[in-house]
């Protein structure tokens, strides 16, 4: 069984084009999960404040948005539990 992570939400970005961009990130910021959706889909699906995700799933994080991905990451550990609803 492949080993799996639990990632936080760190970013949800709204397009023009009706799309969303989720991005859930490990803790330390280094490792992140994007998925977009078209809009109706979030009536769809549950947000959840985290997720886990198959380790050969995760993007290597860009160095300029680690910091970013990490404090974020921790500040949604610490307020929310991983399945609220976000």
């Amino acid at each position: 069984m492949e080993e799996s992570m639990q990632c936080w939400l760190v970013e949800r970005d709204f397009w023009d084009e009706d799309l969303v961009t989720l991005v859930y990130a490990t803790v330390d910021g280094r490792k992140h999960h994007q998925r977009q959706l078209s809009g109706s889909m979030l009536y769809e699906v549950e947000v959840t404040a985290a997720k886990r995700f198959n380790k050969s799933t995760l993007e290597p994080t860009p160095a300029e948005e680690q910091e970013r991905y990490a404090k974020e990451a921790k500040r949604m550990k610490e307020r929310h539990e991983p399945s609220d609803i976000i």
